[in-house]
């Protein structure tokens, strides 16, 4: 073993890890592995058992000692017995030694050496069992104290508490430390994390993450090929998976970026473990222990660093301390008196912003001692210098990533998002790698994935790159979901024999139009449908939607005449009119053919009295929010045009009596691109609370915005989900028709759009492929930033691909189809590409733009 004496791997196991047998025969194998594979020598740090360590702090708080201490006997004990292992023999030392500290006359007056012995117990008893179970089962393991080989060292202006209890450790080892460590006879060594030598002999703790930086404080020591923190999730993530299930794994980062989002909420790996790898220059993997073969995330100073956020997370039970004082402008050493009265009361301050006659700093409980008794203090202390006021409790929302300011251009919808909350704090770390958002805690619930989800859409968070991003918390559990086959791909030779007819053009397949229907008219609880032609008026959907028995909503009087042009025999019941703003001359033609009409505004009743008195319709309503996929989707809110504000109802009611207006409907439509099936539930139980006071209502529209998958990562919408919670509100409000009217989510993904391509050309390493149409052909990746599909019809089966960005002929800068897509590197001037899910607010929107000739239209049965 002498000339493997400087080869070293560290394995780090927590204390769900250690919990149960089939978790130690996972770290044999994997040792053993390590071993044979990377040719070096194995140390393996443990954690306590899962929950020990909480037990060991209350009874070094002084917490029934007795009790606990017989409980915690017990469950070694136990799990002793369940190793196949002879209690006496293996633990009698170790658990005589917990029973002598609970014993010790030390324990009355609770002295920071003393609580110290007690938390260290935790790692020697698991150690200790696991040595002699791996031990038993025929592997090469040594066991060691981590005391021996972990210093504790003292930081100034370190209070007593944390030079005892919350340590940090020499992590630059002298000349001949390797050496030492080395003689150890064993190829597999297993020692205790959490635990290190005080200056003065006793033992000293980690505190929080302890396990994690004794880990990483071994590998700098070592100078280990690596440090693998093994734990019970795949890696880093995106977001917490737990909150955002779609949340994806990190599959590489680099020091800093993995500091960052340990350091702002991350639960999986202490910030403190990443310094000591980062000095020394050794990578880091996390790794999942019950599913070692995941790729996990790893951590070196070689990854990639791609602009874009990394992840989000949210911190609760932050501290903001805001101090205000007309005496701090331009007054010298202000600043440092204050943070100097921090400091007496040993708190570290995490997020400052300033103004001339406001300091408000925050506190990260992880990070401090943060009780009222310490608050107390220090709002006592302040209050001698300025005024003080104590905010708590707060939630911290912070975005990670390599480039945060030049990223801000496309976080206008997260700016959107905290602009309906009260944003206490905003802070922007002067390194560029976190934007901190700072709100109470009150309002924090369900904003975590609202916010990933506006990071994916807008592009900031670079999800597709898979060099960085990995598969989503929803694949790793429960698989990558079944895609179906789109249906252009088995009608690739009929798509090229109409591209030989000219493009651009948009084709459209009625099978899918049918499928999509059948969906609503198969939805027990809705009673109507109506189909928003805005999306896509072709006759021949038309025809196709009305045949499978849906309606249709129309938003002008071009549109009505339309309808009525193509379906001349269409009964005026199966028609909905929804203006926004129209003329007056609208409404009355709308009325003279007798559909139904929808209101929005208390102005058109005062107004225009002669045109609706008498009249039965519906209103429209603003329900002070709006949803969707982009800012300019949202169609709720005091930013949005549509719908009569909540504040108003009542005023509106009034003149509706006076003209003897009846109000037979109630319609919501909040915007497009909605992913969560329980939205729709939350409107219509919002809706059926007003209508019981209005009394004359006998339906209710919650309008449309069903999402549809445009991007690779998107799932289907969940059909079933969205249909079980109408089931559930209409069964409590069964007295009202639900009606509903999409429009996207029937005829997206029936349509195609098929360019040529003109050019393919490179300029200062960047590819673009040209077409001969752009955003004057599909607007939306302009206006919206939308993502849409781009493939090379004549080279489906090419497996080498480069990255392109997608341009139209249009002289404006954003005449852009898509950015980075990976296409065919042999696509040539002709070839024929496909742009998919351009069946809804494609052609409807095409335009002349240059005097370009509109897109063709074809139709397959």
């Amino acid at each position: 073993m002498v000339a493997q004496a400087q080869r070293w791997v560290i394995l780090k196991f927590g204390g769900t890890s250690v919990s149960r047998r089939n978790r130690w025969d996972t770290i044999g194998r994997l040792a053993a592995k390590r071993v044979a594979e990377d040719d070096a020598r194995v140390l393996v740090v443990v954690s306590a058992l899962s929950g020990v360590t909480n037990e060991l702090l209350a009874i070094s708080q002084g917490d029934d000692i007795g009790g606990r201490t017989r409980a915690l006997v017990e469950r070694h004990h136990g799990f002793c017995e369940e190793l196949g292992l002879d209690p006496a023999g293996v633990l009698d030392g170790r658990l005589a030694a917990l029973q002598a500290l609970a014993g010790d006359p030390r324990a009355v007056a609770r002295p920071l050496d003393w609580q110290a012995d007690v938390l260290a117990q935790g790692e020697l008893l698991s150690s200790t069992l696991g040595a002699a179970y791996l031990s038993a089962q025929g592997l090469d393991f040594g066991w060691c104290d981590a005391r021996d080989w972990l210093d504790a060292v003292a930081l100034p202006n370190q209070s007593a508490w944390a030079t005892r209890l919350a340590v940090n450790c020499r992590r630059e080892a002298d000349a001949g430390f390797g050496a030492r460590f080395a003689q150890q006879a064993a190829p597999m060594l297993l020692t205790q994390g959490f635990i290190a030598r005080h200056a003065d002999g006793g033992t000293a703790v980690l505190g929080r993450g302890g396990s994690d930086t004794s880990a990483a404080c071994f590998g700098a020591l070592l100078k280990a090929e690596r440090v693998e923190i093994w734990t019970d999730v795949p890696g880093m993530f995106s977001a917490n998976p737990r909150e955002v299930p779609d949340a994806r794994l990190l599959a590489r980062l680099d020091y800093a970026e993995a500091q960052e989002i340990a350091t702002t909420g991350a639960k999986v790996l202490h910030p403190r473990s990443i310094g000591p790898c980062r000095d020394a220059g050794v990578p880091m993997a996390i790794l999942d222990t019950e599913r070692p073969d995941l790729p996990g995330t790893r951590i070196d100073s070689s990854a990639a660093t791609v602009p874009g956020v990394k992840a989000i997370s949210r911190r609760d039970g932050v501290v903001l301390v805001s101090m205000e004082s007309i005496g701090m402008w331009q007054q010298v050493g202000f600043l440092a008196d204050i943070f100097e009265r921090f400091r007496r009361h040993g708190l570290s301050v995490d997020l400052i912003g300033s103004s001339e006659t406001n300091v408000t700093i925050s506190l990260d409980p992880s990070e401090n001692l943060v009780t009222s008794n310490v608050l107390e203090a220090l709002a006592a202390d302040l209050a001698e210098v300025c005024r003080v006021k104590v905010i708590v409790p707060c939630s911290a929302f912070t975005l990670v990533g390599r480039g945060m300011r030049s990223l801000l251009h496309r976080l206008s919808d997260i700016w959107a998002t905290f602009g309906r909350e009260r944003v206490h704090l905003v802070s922007q770390s002067s390194n560029d790698l976190n934007l901190t958002f700072v709100v109470d805690e009150a309002d924090a619930e369900g904003l975590l994935p609202t916010l990933h989800a506006e990071l994916i859409r807008s592009g900031a968070m670079p999800v597709r790159d898979a060099g960085v991003f990995g598969p989503s918390w929803r694949e790793i559990a429960h698989g990558k979901p079944e895609r179906a086959r789109p249906w252009w791909v088995g009608k690739r030779e009929a798509l090229l024999e109409r591209a030989a007819a000219g493009t651009p053009r948009y084709v459209y397949d009625l099978a899918t139009v049918r499928e999509r229907a059948r969906v609503l008219t198969g939805t027990a609880a809705i009673d109507r449908g109506f189909f928003a032609i805005k999306a896509n008026p072709h006759p021949a959907i038309l025809r196709t939607i009305v045949n499978e028995g849906l309606g249709l909503e129309c938003v002008s009087l071009g549109e009505i005449e339309h309808v009525f042009a193509t379906l001349p025999e269409l009964s005026p019941q199966r028609v909905l009119f929804t203006p926004s703003f129209a003329p007056r001359r609208e409404y009355e033609a709308a009325f003279a053919k007798g559909i139904t009409v929808t209101l929005d505004n208390i102005e058109a009743l005062q107004r225009w009295p002669e045109v609706f008195r008498g009249r039965t319709l519906w209103l429209r309503l603003d329900l002070g929010h709006g949803e969707g996929h982009h800012a300019k989707v949202k169609t709720g809110g005091v930013a949005a045009k549509f719908g009569l504000p909540l504040a108003k109802v009542d005023a509106f009611l009034d003149a509706a009596r006076v003209l003897d207006v009846r109000v037979s409907g109630l319609h919501a439509h909040l915007g497009s691109g909605i992913d969560d099936p329980q939205h729709w539930h939350g409107v219509y139980a919002h809706l059926a609370g007003l209508a019981d006071s209005v009394g004359t209502v006998e339906t209710i529209d919650i309008g449309g915005g069903l999402s549809v998958p445009y991007t690779p990562e998107s799932a289907h919408f969940d059909v079933a989900l969205w249909r079980a919670g109408l089931d559930e509100i209409k069964a409590a409000y069964p007295r009202y028709g639900l009606v509903v009217e999409p429009g996207r989510y029937l005829v997206a993904e029936c349509g195609v759009l098929l360019l040529s391509v003109t050019q393919v050309v490179e300029k200062d390493g960047v590819r673009r492929i040209g077409a001969d149409a752009g955003m004057n052909a599909l607007m939306r990746p302009s206006i919206y930033d939308a993502y849409h599909g781009i493939h090379n019809l004549d080279r489906l089966d090419d497996t080498q691909s480069q990255t392109f960005d997608v341009v139209g002929p249009i002289c404006e800068s954003g005449d852009v189809l898509g950015f980075e897509r990976a296409l065919p590197a042999a696509t040539a001037q002709g070839d024929v590409l496909l742009v998919a899910d351009a069946g809804a607010y494609g052609m409807v929107m095409a335009n002349t733009y240059n005097l370009r000739a509109l897109p063709a239209e074809d139709i397959i049965e």
